[in-house]
């Protein structure tokens, strides 16, 4: 192989590395944000809508057993 051969080579190789680490900066971007309360489309606050639920329930389980 020529140097030009292994130039063009290395420059594959770099770029697609590069490449990848694009797609996954985006991906894990994407995915930060859906843990990130937004007033009420986020997974974090569906989370917390069934936290507090279940909060509430347990406060009415404690109270019927104390009767």
């Amino acid at each position: 192989m020529s140097a030009q051969d292994w130039a063009a080579f290395c420059l594959t190789i770099v770029s697609l590395i590069g490449s990848i680490g694009v797609m996954v900066r985006y991906m894990v971007k994407h995915y930060l944000t859906e843990l990130k309360p937004n007033s009420g489309t986020s997974l974090r606050d569906s989370v917390d809508r069934l936290e507090k639920r279940i909060d509430e329930l347990f406060v009415a389980l404690i109270d019927n057993k104390k009767k």
